[in-house]
């Protein structure tokens, strides 16, 4: 409800805010959370540092595709088209 309050911009906090205090487990389980977060960042970062690699991100847009053969149609289809010949 706090969340609906304050995106409405009603003033003031409500008497719910205060039943739902953080609990003092909460504020590490928040510390644990914000290290594996900064892990998991400088992890990424040393990973996409490799150039080969930023080359490859970078470029992935302009990848060759070879042109579609053929059509919809396929051998096994029953649809009664012209006959072979």
């Amino acid at each position: 409800m706090g969340f609906i309050r304050r995106l409405l911009g009603a003033p003031g906090p409500s008497p719910d805010d205060d039943a739902r205090s953080p609990a003092p487990d909460d504020a590490g389980l928040a510390a644990d959370e914000q290290a594996r977060d900064r892990e998991l960042l400088g992890e990424d970062a040393r990973r996409l540092g490799d150039e080969l690699l930023q080359r490859q991100l970078r470029y992935a847009d302009r990848s060759w595709t070879p042109p579609a053969q053929g059509g919809a149609r396929r051998a096994d289809d029953e649809d009664g088209g012209s006959p072979p010949g």
